[in-house]
């Protein structure tokens, strides 16, 4: 499995639409968690979180959203940001342009967001436009640091040390909030938020104004 835990600038240039980073002169970080909302690992997260009074975004799945409204009204509650992350986790290089539009649609019928993310981290030019007219008005969010957390071939410590290593103000950070990345997300991220809480920095949301 290859994936780049940090994006290359050059990669940020090439697709300025999307966003990688935000632009900020506070010393804040943006976490993220996939696939969501899961009753066991959102919750999990959740009360990490409250712990720093941590504020982040759940890019969440349609269908899950369906099956654990519960703890996706938890995130909404407690002062997060949710995004569209598809109804299916659709990977937008197998299935047609038109499918993709229409299962984001439904998806956007369970998540009130203007913010998506496309699941693998895969999606077109065309689509991105598509995304950011007015008929979807959604801005495409990718990401600064991977932390590998679904990578079953990484030690934890690695998993750690990819966020550690790699966050700095303005990164937007991935996390999963799945059965898979289970493991590894409740070992890095509580020390993350150690980490990064002692050095002073916040959590912020991606909110739509903000950027």
């Amino acid at each position: 499995m290859f994936y780049l835990v940090k994006t290359p600038s050059w990669v940020k240039k090439i697709f300025p639409q999307r966003l990688w980073e935000v632009d900020t002169n506070r010393k804040e970080i943006f976490l993220s968690f996939d696939d969501g909302p899961h009753p066991s690992h959102t919750n999990f997260v959740l009360d990490e979180l409250k712990k720093y009074n941590a504020k982040a975004t759940f890019f969440c799945i349609g269908k899950n959203v369906m099956e654990s409204q519960e703890t996706y009204s938890r995130i909404i509650e407690e002062g997060h940001a949710v995004g569209n992350h598809t109804h299916n986790h659709l990977n937008a290089w197998k299935v047609s342009n038109q499918n993709y539009l229409e299962n984001i649609s439904v998806a956007s019928t369970y998540i009130d967001s203007r913010l998506f993310r496309p699941p693998y981290g895969k999606i077109n030019s065309f689509l991105v436009k598509q995304l950011a007219a007015p008929a979807y008005n959604l801005q495409t969010v990718m990401w600064t640091v991977l932390s590998g957390d679904f990578d079953n071939k990484i030690s934890n410590q690695r998993c750690l040390e990819n966020v550690l290593f790699h966050t700095k103000a303005g990164s937007i950070v991935v996390f999963h909030d799945s059965e898979k990345a289970a493991e590894k997300l409740r070992y890095a991220l509580p020390k993350t938020l150690k980490y990064f809480n002692e050095k002073g920095f916040q959590f912020s949301p991606l909110f739509i104004p903000a950027l």
